[in-house]
């Protein structure tokens, strides 16, 4: 029998609840266990404003101060930072349970923070993305180089828009 993953999304001080609400999407889109936020930005904004899937609903977003508190055994830091000395996300081996650190879009992690990983990654882009946009590209990573085999016919009618019958030409 196998066990899930722990897979904790840890926001630092993120900007604001369209971010939040993006990231949150994010994390059931690829079944993360929880997420985190630390600061006083998000408190200050509306509910969420781009958690269509109402993921809030399965996945606990809670605040804390520090994002790496109260972490089980064997669940290894990740932050995800352009920091010199990172390793770039497509050489990275991601480990089986993580949280993963992201700071804010208009600053950086403190350093304190990036001294506590275990790992530090980038996506090496020309400029940096957004926080959503940035969750999304690691758990799809992460997802990409963990993967067995995949029924694709299975995998697509489980997770399309109930009006999407498209279909590749001859196949049914």
């Amino acid at each position: 029998m196998t066990t899930q993953s722990t897979v904790i999304i840890g926001l630092y001080n993120p900007k604001s609840p369209t971010n939040v609400g993006a990231v949150m999407r994010a994390a059931g889109c690829y079944d993360a266990t929880q997420v985190r936020y630390n600061g006083n930005r998000y408190n200050r904004a509306a509910k969420f404003h781009t958690d269509t899937h109402n993921s809030h609903e399965r996945i606990d977003l809670v605040e804390m101060d520090d994002l790496t508190a109260g972490l089980a055994d064997g669940v290894e830091i990740v932050c995800v930072e352009l920091v010199v000395g990172a390793t770039a996300l497509p050489r990275f081996t991601h480990p089986e349970n993580a949280v993963y650190v992201f700071g804010p879009e208009d600053s950086s992690l403190p350093q304190e923070v990036v001294d506590k990983a275990d790992h530090v990654v980038y996506v090496p882009t020309n400029g940096c993305m957004n926080l959503a946009a940035t969750v999304n590209v690691v758990l799809y990573d992460r997802l990409a180089k963990t993967l067995g085999a995949i029924d694709d016919h299975q995998q697509v009618v489980a997770n399309r828009d109930n009006k999407n019958k498209l279909a590749v030409k001859g196949c049914v």
